[in-house]
C-alpha cells in the first residue's frame, strides 16, 4: 500500500513522533495506522498513541440532568461546520432532546427519532433545523444514567467533550471534580477489573517487544513487563490516575468513601473523518475542463 503524505501527517499527529519515523513505521505496516502506532512504541519512538485521535466532524455533545441527579444524558448532535454548532436554534433543539430521552427512555436514535416535542417528532425537527440553519444536522448518539446515587455532568470547550458520570453520592463539586478529570484523562475504566482484556493484552505485547528492542534478557522480561503495567493501570484506571486539581493526590483520595460506578465521555466527532478537500487537485480539475 502507498504511503501518502496525509497518512504521515495523521500518524505524527498521533503519536508525536518525527516525520521520517512516521514514513517507515507506515512503510513496515503495509499502511495500517494501528500496527504503525505499535512498531513505534515498540522502537520507543512514541510512548504512546495520542488517545484524542483525528476528530473532524462539527457540532456539539451537550449534557442533560435532572434537578434530583437521578437521570443523566449525554447527547451528541453533530452538523458541518462549527459556526452552526454555535447557532441558538442548534443548542436549543440539542437540549430539548437531551431533556427529552431523560424523560423518555429511547432505545436507540431510531427509536428517538419518533418521539415528539410540541406535537413533532424530533425527526422533523432536525429537517426542519436543518432548512433554517443551511446545514445538515444528525442526531449521532446519546448515553441515559439512572442512579440511586448522583448524575454528574462537565461539557468542556462549549461541547467539544463531554462526561457523564454516575457516582454513589458526595457533594456537587466532587462529582464535577470527577468528570473533569475523566476529560481531561481519558481512563479507559473505574479500576483494573474494568480495563477490557483485549487492551490489556495488547499492550503487554507491546511492551515485551519494547524490552526486546532494548536489548533486555529473556528471563526478565516479564517483571518487566509486570513493572510497566503497573504504570499503564495508573494511565488508563480513573481511581488510579493522579488527580488533575492536585498532582499530591490520586482520584481515589478524593473521593474518599464514595465510589464512581460508570462514566461515558463524548469526544465531538470521534470515530468520523470529514471529507478533505484537495485545493490544488480541484485547481488542476478546473483547468483540465477548459
Amino acid at each position: 500500500m502507498a504511503v501518502t503524505a496525509a497518512m504521515v501527517k495523521d500518524l505524527r499527529e498521533k503519536t508525536g513522533a518525527g516525520m521520517m519515523d512516521c514514513k517507515k513505521a507506515l512503510a513496515e505496516s503495509d499502511g495500517d495506522m494501528q500496527k504503525a502506532i505499535d512498531y513505534l512504541r515498540e522502537k520507543g519512538i512514541a510512548k504512546a498513541a495520542k488517545k484524542s485521535g483525528r476528530i473532524a466532524a462539527e457540532g456539539a455533545v451537550a449534557a442533560f440532568v435532572s434537578k434530583d441527579e437521578k437521570i443523566g444524558v449525554l447527547l451528541e448532535v453533530n452538523c458541518e461546520t462549527d459556526f452552526a454548532a454555535k447557532n441558538e436554534q442548534f443548542r436549543a433543539l440539542e437540549s430539548q432532546i437531551a431533556e427529552l430521552i431523560a424523560k423518555e427512555n429511547p432505545a436507540d436514535v431510531d427509536a428517538l427519532n419518533e418521539l415528539k416535542i410540541n406535537g413533532k417528532k424530533v425527526s422533523d425537527l432536525v429537517i426542519e433545523a436543518t432548512a433554517t440553519i443551511g446545514e445538515k444536522l444528525s442526531i449521532r448518539r446519546f448515553t441515559r444514567y439512572t442512579t440511586d446515587g448522583r448524575i454528574a455532568s462537565y461539557i468542556h470547550m462549549g461541547g467539544k467533550i463531554g462526561v457523564l458520570v454516575d457516582i454513589t453520592g458526595g457533594s456537587v463539586e466532587l462529582g464535577k471534580d470527577v468528570a473533569m478529570q475523566i476529560a481531561a484523562s481519558q481512563p479507559l475504566a473505574v479500576d483494573r477489573d474494568g480495563v477490557p482484556s483485549e487492551e490489556l493484552e495488547h499492550e503487554k505485547e507491546v511492551l515485551r517487544k519494547q524490552a526486546l528492542e532494548e536489548g533486555k534478557p529473556e528471563k526478565i522480561i516479564e517483571r518487566m513487563v509486570e513493572g510497566r503495567i503497573k504504570k499503564f493501570y495508573g494511565e488508563v484506571c480513573l481511581n488510579e490516575q493522579i488527580f488533575v486539581k492536585d498532582p499530591e493526590k490520586k482520584v481515589s483520595d478524593i473521593l474518599g468513601k464514595e465510589k464512581v460506578h460508570r462514566f461515558t465521555r463524548y469526544q465531538l466527532g470521534e470515530g468520523i473523518e470529514k471529507k478533505q478537500d484537495d485545493f490544488a487537485a480541484e485547481v488542476a480539475a478546473m483547468s483540465s475542463k477548459k
